[in-house]
């Protein structure tokens, strides 16, 4: 029996034990980055651009910026009692897109001529208007084109790390864990330039629509400055 017993331990020691479970090392941001390859330095890149862009476009295309209430109430209570030296002042120490059209309305229409005619300013102050909003859709556009450029150079990281890949193919490689890198690469480029270009796009339609919008209405209130100011008559240009 005791031999039985002894063959019976022994039988348990020689079996084999069941190999640990493969743990997934945890990556950083910053592993994750330099898997990336080389692509990824113009895409992070292109992500400081965007955020720049958007600073701007945030700065620039907003009501306080083109369509301040305060100054238009001061421009239409000046232009109301045709004085254009006031609105003038008015316009001088304001920065605004309001401010900028009304001036350059009254200084250009006033060129040449003796009185100033509702065509003549209103034409003027379309001109403006319409400069205006090209300098603001410069940084708009900007959006978009670093929208459609982001997912280029995604593409270009998908086929650097295919074409790594492959190359571990044409070597006799044969382990998945082969290709592993290259597919990575490729992986992590697509979605990083996904990562900039998707809220990129978002942000240039926010800012596209509320541009059309401000201007529209930048439109509107110069048209009822002019309207307010001739009151139906010509008036002498100072």
């Amino acid at each position: 029996m005791s031999m039985s017993f002894a063959t019976h331990v022994a039988a348990q020691d020689a079996t084999p034990q069941s190999a640990p479970a493969a743990q997934v090392q945890k990556e950083s941001l910053l592993d994750i980055y330099f898997k990336g390859g080389w692509v990824m330095h113009f895409i992070a890149l292109s992500s400081v651009a965007v955020i720049g862009v958007i600073a701007v476009c945030a700065i620039r295309i907003n009501r306080k910026k083109l369509l301040p209430a305060e100054i238009e109430k001061s421009l239409a209570l000046a232009l109301s009692r045709q004085d254009v030296s006031e609105a003038l002042k008015i316009c001088e120490s304001n920065e605004s897109a309001l401010s900028h059209v009304i001036k350059e309305t009254f200084t250009k229409a006033a060129a040449g001529v003796t009185v100033y005619s509702k065509a003549d300013l209103e034409s003027v102050a379309a001109e403006t208007i319409f400069h205006e909003e090209t300098k603001s859709m410069l940084w708009v556009n900007m959006l978009n084109g670093l929208a459609a450029v982001a997912p280029m150079m995604g593409l270009l990281g998908t086929v650097s790390g295919m074409i790594g890949s492959f190359d571990q193919l044409a070597a006799g490689a044969t382990k998945p864990s082969d290709f592993a890198g290259g597919i990575g690469e490729a992986m992590i480029t697509t979605a990083a330039a996904l990562i900039v270009a998707i809220p990129a796009m978002f942000c240039y339609f926010i800012f596209k629509n509320l541009l059309q919008s401000l201007v529209t209405e930048l439109a509107n209130a110069s048209s009822n400055l002019i309207n307010g100011f001739i009151s139906g008559s010509s008036v002498p240009a100072e």
